[in-house]
């Protein structure tokens, strides 16, 4: 079984959105976190979908998803402080259902702008090797600096690349790291880095271009003109 995890437990402080956390902005009458939504509710092999939200959204969640239909959406959850808390709520919530070797898909919310292949390739990477952590090159050279000031290191860019999601593992796996770590009191940036602190192999799977993550006002209209210039490619074909 495939199961995509999708946490919008944040409330967007770095999109100065008073009324609305970021993953409720609308785009043409629609909220972002249901463009992301429609991604997994729409692939074949995706046979549920767990979402982790702001416990004070949830039943504003339940009325969107209502709205348009979603039918494989068995639970929502409430959110934690940190995303860390917020994937770990979720995993939690999973363990009635999921068997240790089922496939979970962990994904932003508001990273609307994926695709049936990305998806599709995390799940075989996952079946083949056990993890899956989608990447993208970086195209500028990367500095490392233990102290802010003087510059330690310029590692070669050609292997440099940026973590992006999903990031999919088995669930008995993943699950396990996370309660490890909330035991531990440890936190990671997430859950690839959670896997790398606790020595997990790791293997990449090449993100497609724009998959960006909506945290910012910039970043809303850049995901409006890019999500209006797909649709303009389907439509007139350019």
């Amino acid at each position: 079984m495939v199961t995509a995890l999708i946490f919008a437990g944040g409330t967007g402080q770095r999109m100065n959105a008073r009324a609305k956390p970021k993953q409720f902005l609308e785009l043409h009458g629609k909220p972002i976190i249901l463009y992301t939504l429609e991604h997994f509710e729409e692939h074949p092999e995706v046979d549920n979908i767990v979402v982790v939200c702001l416990e004070s959204w949830i039943d504003e969640l339940k009325l969107w998803l209502k709205r348009y239909d979603f039918r494989k959406i068995t639970q929502i959850v409430s959110g934690g402080t940190t995303g860390q808390a917020s994937i770990y709520n979720g995993l939690k919530a999973m363990e009635g259902s999921c068997q240790q070797e089922d496939i979970v898909l962990i994904h932003d919310g508001v990273r609307p702008l994926i695709n049936k292949e990305l998806i599709s390739v995390n799940i075989d990477k996952v079946k083949k090797c056990g993890t899956a952590i989608t990447v993208e090159p970086v195209i500028e050279s990367v500095i490392y600096s233990e102290q802010g000031d003087l510059i330690n290191a310029v590692p070669e860019r050609s292997q440099m690349y940026i973590a992006k999601a999903p990031q999919s593992f088995r669930y008995e796996a993943i699950w396990s790291l996370h309660q490890k770590a909330q035991q531990e009191g440890l936190l990671a940036v997430d859950s690839a880095h959670l896997c790398n602190i606790y020595g997990v192999e790791l293997h990449m799977v090449i993100s497609p271009p724009n998959n960006m993550k909506i945290t910012s006002p910039a970043d809303y209209y850049i995901f409006r003109a890019l999500y209006e210039a797909r649709e303009s490619q389907q439509i007139l074909g350019i």
